[in-house]
């Protein structure tokens, strides 16, 4: 079996597996058992658990935010590209297995024990502010908005994970439009 092959098997059962179950409660057996990889090339692939797990986090991110980068470049007003995070989120949360922000569930399962997984996830969030900074830049409304918009979306993620229903992505993205709605940035020369 090629590295890349066993490699990509091994990742995919990690996703699965970590998403779906929980960082603790899968052991690298259940990895090999899931990915068909032997045990043996599976510590040769990832020497420890903890490098599969920043692994499985480091694909994950790249992969979200590719994702979702895609999903909003579809639209072409700055500020519909915005709403569009939300829209893209609901359909996050209607995919079947959802269950919530695979970087908020690893901080809260390993956050506190592991500084790997605690950085790894502030990076996550802080690339997504990121995003959500470029695209209030482009649509020429207020900065101070990009954290609102984020707390919104974070809050989303969360509250649809323990209900299990895509409708918090819609009701943070009316949220969002009404913040946008009555928003404005101050022009240049103009007293606050």
């Amino acid at each position: 079996m090629e590295r890349e092959e066993a490699e990509k098997r091994v990742l995919d059962a990690a996703e699965e597996l970590f998403y779906g179950q929980g960082i603790r409660a899968v052991g690298m057996d259940a990895i090999r058992s899931a990915s068909g990889v032997p045990l043996k090339r599976l510590y040769q692939l990832f020497p420890s658990k903890d490098a599969l797990i920043e692994a499985y986090l480091r694909r994950r991110d790249a992969r979200w935010l590719s994702e979702l980068a895609r999903y909003v470049e579809t639209t072409e007003s700055p500020t519909q590209r915005i709403l569009a995070v939300f829209d893209w989120l609901s359909r996050w949360f209607s995919e079947p297995g959802f269950r919530g922000c695979g970087f908020i569930n690893s901080f809260g399962e390993m956050g506190a024990t592991s500084p790997a997984v605690a950085g790894m996830a502030k990076a996550h969030k802080q690339a997504f502010r990121h995003y959500v900074a470029d695209l209030v830049a482009a649509a020429e409304v207020p900065d101070r908005l990009t954290d609102h918009l984020v707390l919104l979306a974070e809050g989303a993620m969360t509250t649809a994970a323990i209900h299990g229903s895509p409708e918090p992505a819609r009701q943070a993205k009316d949220a969002a439009r009404t913040l946008l709605q009555t928003s404005t940035r101050p022009r240049p020369g103009r007293g606050a």
